[in-house]
């Protein structure tokens, strides 16, 4: 039924994945530069032997999955090894802003090899402070100084290891409906269910609930109650888990693999409020939306709102060499001056990633990547998906802004029940497996997570290319549809 129903979907896809870029990619290079034309059958069979035999995968019960063999990746789309194109509108894990092989970074990376590949991090680095200064001078406020790690989870970390020392409390309130990462404190933080089986971690995280109107906990109708519910609700949790005990608020400015929630209007600038009137730094974690996801340097430029800390990685270089961080207001940054901090990694701003990172500032400025995001949302994904409601019964809900959108799908409208059960496994998440089984045998590679479809492409996407996407999306949701009632 799945096959089935998948080759129902290929079938109505109005063209190929970019014709152009997916004519001129004819094979890939091996490790030794070698070329190879696409179809090489024993080559696949290795890389998926060293894979099942050795590579042991996050997130995942080993004996069960299948993991894709990928041969080559060029703009917004990558090849398997029998050279089946896909286009990535997931952007690998909503990190490749710039799109695989962007020649710039590539570039720049070989340059920083060839002349200084490495330096620790207690020395000064030209790259790794020019990507400092860069970072700041597109913060908002007085966020100034950066502090870089290997990735967002240890930037997480390291935030609230800054918010408990200079507030001398322990406590961290964070959503129910969030990732952080999956470190100790990170995992603690994080609401969704990869925390449970990793519990007890850190014992001073407590839960609330963010603003969520189309499953609102707080009963609201409009936007404006969610806004002033869900602000009731956080100083109620302030208050009762002691307002004196709590060092830091963590928030996803837009949460990302949980749902795609956008803050409603005053939401944010609510939460800034109640970190001023407690005493608490309020850290904003743009792993995933920093660096023009949304149109913007830094999400919470959208909302008019300055965090104390902002916590970055993916965007920052498109994960090209791993690289994450976090940008500091004058006030905590001051507080070390004459207190030693003590936190470190011994790859803090590798010269590699950071040479990728300067790149990417010189690519957003050169190719005006900020106003195409919020162009193409704007003009093509955001009335596009909005036109699906018209004809999808599977479709609940559509919600996001620039390049990050989400699409709840339902068995109904009426009850809004999900299209499958929450942290659903096995049969019960067959539905959306079926969807994304249409998605990949249309030349699109999807990222859903329960049951919504995200759509995260590269900054990079031709219109083409993201029409295209879109169209085989929608012919997708068919499939979704035969569920709904």
């Amino acid at each position: 039924m799945q096959a089935s129903a998948a080759d129902a979907v290929a079938d109505t896809a109005t063209d190929t994945v970019t014709d152009a870029v997916a004519g001129a990619v004819t094979g890939y290079s091996d490790r030794l530069g070698t070329v190879h034309p696409f179809g090489d059958a024993a080559a696949e069979q290795r890389v998926r032997s060293d894979d099942r035999n050795h590579v042991f995968h996050s997130w995942s019960a080993q004996a069960q999955i299948n993991p894709l063999p990928v041969a080559a990746g060029e703009g917004s789309t990558f090849w398997d090894y029998e050279g089946n194109a896909y286009l990535d509108f997931s952007s690998q894990l909503v990190n490749l802003n710039l799109g695989h092989q962007h020649p710039d970074l590539v570039r720049a990376i070989q340059h920083q090899a060839g002349r200084l590949a490495t330096i620790q991090p207690s020395m000064a680095s030209d790259v790794r402070g020019e990507l400092a200064r860069l970072i700041a001078g597109v913060a908002p406020g007085d966020l100034n100084k950066v502090f870089f790690t290997n990735g967002g989870a240890d930037a997480n970390e390291y935030a609230v290891r800054m918010a408990r020392r200079v507030t001398g409390r322990r406590k961290v309130l964070s959503m129910y409906r969030s990732y952080h990462g999956g470190t100790s404190t990170a995992i603690s933080l994080t609401g969704d269910p990869r925390r449970w089986a990793n519990e007890p971690s850190d014992s001073s995280v407590a839960h609330f609930f963010g603003p969520y109107l189309y499953r609102s906990a707080f009963h609201s109708t409009t936007p404006e109650e969610e806004t002033q519910r869900a602000l009731e609700h956080l100083e109620n949790v302030i208050v009762l888990e002691g307002a004196p005990t709590v060092a830091a608020i963590i928030i996803e400015t837009v949460v990302g693999t949980n749902g795609v929630l956008v803050p409603p209007p005053g939401y944010l600038a609510g939460v800034r409020a109640l970190c001023d009137t407690y005493g608490i730094v309020y850290i904003a974690d743009e792993v995933m939306v920093g660096f023009g996801r949304l149109g913007e340097w830094f999400a919470v430029d959208a909302f008019g709102v300055t965090p104390d800390l902002i916590t970055f990685a993916k965007g920052v270089n498109s994960g090209y060499v791993p690289l994450g961080g976090v940008v500091i207001s004058d006030r905590i940054a001051s507080f070390f001056d004459t207190v030693s901090f003590q936190g470190g990694l011994t790859y803090s701003g590798h010269p590699l990633a950071c040479a990728a990172g300067v790149a990417t500032f010189d690519v957003f400025e050169r190719d005006g990547i900020l106003a195409r995001v919020r162009d193409l949302g704007e003009r093509v994904i955001e009335p596009e998906i909005a036109s699906w409601l018209e004809r999808h019964p599977s479709l609940g809900e559509v919600r996001g802004r620039g390049m990050f959108w989400a699409l709840e799908l339902v068995r109904s409208r009426e009850t809004r029940e999900p299209l499958v059960p929450f942290n659903a496994a096995g049969a019960d998440a067959a539905p959306m497996a079926e969807v994304a089984a249409a998605c990949k045998a249309a030349g699109v590679w999807p990222f859903t997570h329960f049951n919504r479809i995200h759509i995260a492409p590269p900054l990079i996407i031709t219109e083409g290319e993201l029409r295209h996407g879109l169209a085989a999306i929608d012919a997708a949701l068919t499939v979704a549809d035969r569920f709904a009632g």
